[in-house]
């Protein structure tokens, strides 16, 4: 490491002992073991949080098979194992196979029962529902019971010998089977009301014609019943009240009791079961649109398996097919991993790679659920590495935060490393090679009273206090000697100052007249005498100098500036005056010379040919004198140390001979007046500017 203004020679190093670093060492081994001890702690949780998670989803794993498992052995769940598809279309609901023989549909309260407890209603807006089913047994005959509710006001009932349907209450059923389609109407005839409520049957007859022929009788085996319930409308307590109605049918199918009675072993249910359409439609009388229309586009279907996969949880596969049966399952879902967190892939292999107790990626569980249709088995597939995802997705969040942390550990060592650590090893080398190279030629530096006699020792600072006591003696005998020629060269000064100033004054008697311009420049020269005179430095006088402030009008100063800059050699200077006083106060010949030297450093950078030009503007409070040449830029690691002394950027051709002292003599001199000096690159070269406060 080097350090400003003390630069010693290439010296011999002794070999420094062990101990000379063991503070070091400890130090650098103390910042290591933290941020070891940081990433540690760091895995150390995601591993028990690795453990943990696996734990928990193992035991949501086992919930999530009970759960299923209880829903696919309740009613619903049989129906839906027995019905893959769906139950409601825009072509009619298709019949469903239901976990029951049959349906006692002449039972209001029983044959809601058993379509609520299976779930094989169709849901439609305002109120409406449907349930198309065949029973599991086919010897209870081969029927399709249609149980359903709809919203209505009071029923109309047919008479025993009306022929015109037209009005009243009306269910018109068409079954679409096989390519044929066969339909029945079925009026509402009310019977004798038994407690709150009426209650009716629907007698079927073939057909869709309102207009029944004379002598017409219903279908033997269609068999139906409509029951009123309660007010649709809670808060509606009105007789006429839009009740909700509920009715039970029993549809006779003549190919099932056909299929039924030919074959010794009836094939149940029918193969093309999933291919029937069942359209229940309620008219009110004098109404062209039906109240209750079972294709509505609106209508909601009965609970499939699908919707039973919606309890799994991410990565989770749900399989089912029938027990001993090869080939593709009769359902599989995946549950999506829908919404995930981003996780950085380094952590995700990080959380893979941390060991945890009975860790198993791929968990599996197998059961049998039995239904009338046969035996299904029920495979739940349980994926862990979701857990390893989500963990990956949480270490990721969290990594700003020990990233933070160890970004603060590394900060604060390198900040010592840097500036404590590092520069205490560097002064320590240093010192032990100037004790162990002791010379004169290398005592040159100034360093005051030090005493660290007490501090020795085997550690650096100990070392390098030790090779400071040594050279502090011979230190002390060196600044004796420096102010011993101090005192010499001041001697000088004066000496050369006192022979100097004599013939000074005989040319100011030679050149007395006021018009003389030489007689401007012998005055120059007296006062930079006088500032020199006596002082051992240049800076040390410049700076000592004491200048005489006055009122001086700045338009006029400048103008003779100009006018006589081709005495001093500086051709082409070119000023525009004002016209008017511009009344400042400053030191006449200082400010001269302060301006004088900026015009020769303009000299000498501008290109050859062009003017320099002086410039003066004027605000309320200052007056600024501006300095443009054209040519080269300054240097801009330079153009903020351009006025220190002993810095210069010799001019093309100069030989490097500059000493970097005219600016310097500027500057001080415009900060002993009050002013200000700054220097700037313009487009086409260099402006210098200098500011003066106005007089009173």
């Amino acid at each position: 490491m080097k350090f400003p203004g003390f630069e010693l020679p290439a010296l011999s190093v002794p070999r420094l002992p062990l101990a000379a670093f063991r503070g070091r060492l400890i130090f650098r081994g103390a910042f290591c073991l933290l941020v070891l001890a940081t990433l540690a702690l760091a895995a150390a949780l995601l591993q028990e949080e690795k453990q943990r998670s696996y734990q928990n989803y193992r035991q949501s794993f086992s919930k999530t098979e009970a759960e299923i498992l209880a829903r696919l052995r309740h009613p619903a769940g049989q129906l839906a194992l027995l019905n893959p598809g769906s139950g409601g279309t825009a072509d009619g609901v298709r019949p469903l196979l239901l976990p029951y023989g049959a349906i006692d549909f002449d039972d209001q309260y029983k044959a809601q029962q058993a379509v609520e407890l299976a779930g094989c209603s169709v849901r439609y807006a305002g109120g409406g529902a449907l349930c198309a089913a065949v029973g599991n047994n086919p010897y209870a005959g081969g029927f399709i019971y249609l149980v359903g509710s709809f919203v209505s006001g009071p029923l109309a009932s047919h008479s025993p010998g009306q022929l015109d349907l037209e009005g009243v209450h009306r269910v018109n059923i068409e079954l679409a089977m096989r390519g044929t389609t066969e339909s029945w109407i079925a009026p509402y005839e009310a019977l004798p009301e038994r407690g709150t409520g009426s209650r009716g049957r629907l007698a079927g007859y073939a057909g869709s014609s309102t207009e029944l022929s004379s002598g017409v009788r219903p279908v033997r085996d269609f068999r139906g019943w409509l029951w009123s319930g309660e007010c649709a409308d809670a808060d509606d307590h009105e007789p006429d009240c839009a009740r909700r109605m509920h009715f039970s049918v029993r549809l006779p199918v003549d190919a099932f009791r056909i299929a039924v009675l030919q074959k010794p072993r009836p094939l149940w249910p029918p193969p093309d079961l999933d291919q029937m359409r069942v359209s229940v439609k309620v008219y009110a009388p004098a109404r062209d649109e039906p109240i209750f229309d079972s294709s509505s586009a609106d209508a909601t279907p009965p609970p499939a398996l699908a919707d039973f996969a919606r309890d799994l949880l991410p990565g989770e596969t749900l399989a089912i097919r029938k027990a001993g049966r090869d080939g593709p399952d009769l359902f599989r879902r995946t549950a999506a991993d829908a919404g995930a967190e981003p996780a950085s892939p380094w952590l995700m292999d990080l959380v893979r790679a941390l060991p945890v107790a009975d860790y198993a990626s791929s968990i599996t569980a197998h059961d049998l659920v039995t239904t009338a249709a046969g035996n299904f088995d029920i495979r739940l597939e349980g994926d862990a590495r979701g857990v390893e995802r989500g963990l990956a997705a949480v270490a990721t969040r969290m990594s700003w935060f020990v990233g933070a942390m160890l970004a603060a550990i590394v900060t604060a060592w390198l900040v010592i490393e840097l500036w404590l650590v590092r520069r205490i090893t560097a002064l320590t080398r240093r010192a032990a090679a100037v004790s162990y190279n002791m010379q004169d030629a290398q005592v040159e530096r100034r360093l005051g009273e030090l005493d660290v006699s007490d501090l020795r020792g085997r550690d650096e600072i100990g070392i390098l206090a030790g090779g400071l006591a040594d050279l502090l003696q011979r230190v002390k005998e060196g600044m004796r000697r420096e102010h011993i020629r101090a005192v010499q060269e001041r001697d000088m000064w004066h000496a050369v100052g006192h022979e100097i100033m004599s013939p000074l004054q005989s040319l100011m008697v030679l050149h007395a007249d006021e018009g003389d311009p030489s007689r401007r420049y012998v005055a120059r020269m007296q006062q930079a005498v006088r500032v020199l005179y006596g002082t051992a430095s240049p800076s040390e006088a410049l700076a000592a100098a004491d200048l005489q402030a006055e009122p001086l009008d700045l338009d006029d100063f400048l103008r003779q500036v100009a006018a006589n800059a081709h005495f001093a050699g500086i051709e082409g200077v070119r000023f525009t005056p004002l016209g008017r006083p511009v009344m400042v106060r400053a030191d006449e010949y200082s400010l001269e010379d302060a301006v004088t030297h900026l015009l020769r450093n303009a000299d000498r950078y501008r290109h050859a040919g062009t003017p320099i030009v002086l410039g003066l503007a004027v605000t309320a409070d200052d007056a600024t004198v501006s300095v443009h040449n054209s040519g080269p830029h300054i240097d801009a690691s330079l153009i903020e140390r351009i006025f220190d002394y002993g810095v210069s950027e010799a001019a093309a051709g100069s030989n490097g001979e500059r000493r970097g002292q005219g600016l310097f003599v500027a500057k001080t001199y415009l900060a002993k007046m009050g002013g200000t000096i700054s220097a700037a690159n313009a487009e086409d070269g260099v402006i210098f500017r200098l500011g003066l406060p106005r007089a009173n």
